[in-house]
């Protein structure tokens, strides 16, 4: 085989469709739409949870692909097309019928603030992917900013509090995401953190009370964990500021 042809198989290697990772981002995109159907018979707690499962799997799909080496272009827009659906129409949707209904044009154009934004950052991550600093987001991640959406209805909902009564609260939620996620804001990416490195005994140990914590209340949990991670950026962008601007001795 001469260079040439080489250099064909691996571009249609790049091209190729594989199955591993592409069944997990199937399945976050059937979590997504399952959290719409639920929202539109009115159970937001279903819906909620599917939301966070979709999270997961796209967490997943990524990592699968790489330790598997099945790495493609199609998969890479496959992804990003479910995320469009799991993390910006599914969320904006939930909340949508679960609080915004009742604001009339000024609910449906929260939602829609939320659902623009992620399209937007979705695009700018694709095109801006070999550009900026792999240990930070530009900008709110779509799955952390759904997580916020996802975990405030199921917060809300398992206190039995309507989101009738809470909907100027849930139109600014949905309206900080969507900012959030358009914007220069950097967010710590974890990228930069090795799975397959060897860590202490006690890491084991940290890791099982963390997942004991979750377990303990699982809705108020994941909120204050994803509303801790989204005022990160501001922290974050505050402190560099500060730094930036400090007078040197």
């Amino acid at each position: 085989m001469n260079e040439f042809d080489t250099r064909k198989s691996m571009n249609l290697r790049k091209r190729g469709i594989y199955l591993l990772p592409n069944l997990f981002t199937t399945g976050a995109l059937f979590a997504g739409f399952y959290a719409i159907v639920q929202a539109m018979n009115a159970h937001f707690e279903h819906s909620a949870v599917a939301i966070f499962i979709a999270m997961v799997l796209d967490g997943l799909d990524g990592r699968v692909a790489r330790l598997t080496h099945t790495q493609s272009e199609f998969g890479a827009e496959y992804d990003s097309l479910s995320d469009m659906v799991s993390f910006g129409v599914a969320p904006s949707l939930v909340v949508y019928e679960w609080a915004l209904k009742g604001l009339g044009k000024w609910g449906w154009f929260a939602a829609f603030i939320y659902c623009a934004s992620t399209a937007l950052r979705l695009a700018r991550f694709n095109t801006n992917i070999d550009v900026v600093d792999k240990r930070y987001f530009q900008g709110l991640p779509s799955p952390a900013a759904a997580a916020l959406i996802a975990g405030f209805v199921w917060v809300m909902h398992d206190h039995q509090v309507s989101g009738d009564s809470i909907h100027w609260y849930a139109a600014v939620l949905a309206v900080f995401a969507g900012l959030s996620m358009v914007s220069n804001l950097p967010y710590y990416s974890f990228k930069d953190f090795n799975m397959r490195k060897s860590v202490p005994f006690v890491a084991i140990f940290l890791a099982a009370l963390f997942f004991i914590f979750i377990s303990s209340y699982p809705p108020g949990v994941l909120f204050g964990l994803f509303l801790c991670y989204t005022l990160s950026g501001y922290v974050l962008w505050v402190w560099r500021r500060r730094r930036k601007h400090r007078p040197i001795a």
